[in-house]
């Protein structure tokens, strides 16, 4: 596997297929991209966070160049902690350890760069088999928020996860 950076004209159409329902699209975003994905509302929400945080996006490519994940990050370069988010992995090749590589390729990645300290990133704890996944690369909980977010009749915590580079 290997990272690179996220293309909208190329990558979009697989990524786009991965989310089915509004309910793991808000596990996923939060919300703060519209359901379903549309290529000009995630450009625009690309360019927004990257603007505001840094926040570029990557993909994860297998060795057949099939696209099979997603995720931003940034430096945060006050507080040196590194910040994973919107990760995804195609549908179809979930509970293959396909997630694990990806998130420990881009922890990697991040330490990369002598300024990153620690890597953090949040998940509701609700999404068991993605907080399973960050434990398995060695991310640790930090602190969880609960009721953060409210999904129609559901309300999930926000759990706050770090790595630091002797993972």
């Amino acid at each position: 596997m290997v990272i690179r950076s996220f293309e909208i004209e190329r990558d979009f159409e697989y990524i786009s297929n991965w989310i089915s329902d509004e309910r793991t699209h808000a596990m996923w975003c939060a919300n703060l991209i519209p359901y379903p994905i549309e290529q000009e509302s995630l450009r625009s929400f690309l360019s927004d966070i990257l603007g505001r945080f840094g926040d570029k996006p990557f993909v994860a490519v297998d060795e057949e160049g099939r696209v099979v994940g997603f995720y931003c990050y940034s430096l945060n370069h006050e507080t040196l902690e590194g910040m994973l988010k919107f990760v995804m992995v195609d549908a179809s090749v979930r509970g293959k350890g396909i997630g694990k590589e990806m998130i420990r390729l881009a922890v990697l990645n991040a330490f990369s760069d002598p300024e990153a300290k620690t890597v953090q990133l949040n998940v509701f704890p609700e999404n068991i088999r993605a907080k399973r996944c960050y434990e398995g690369v060695g991310f640790k909980e930090r602190r969880t928020t609960p009721d953060a977010f409210m999904y129609k009749d559901e309300s999930w915590g926000r759990c706050n996860m770090i790595i630091d580079r002797n993972f």
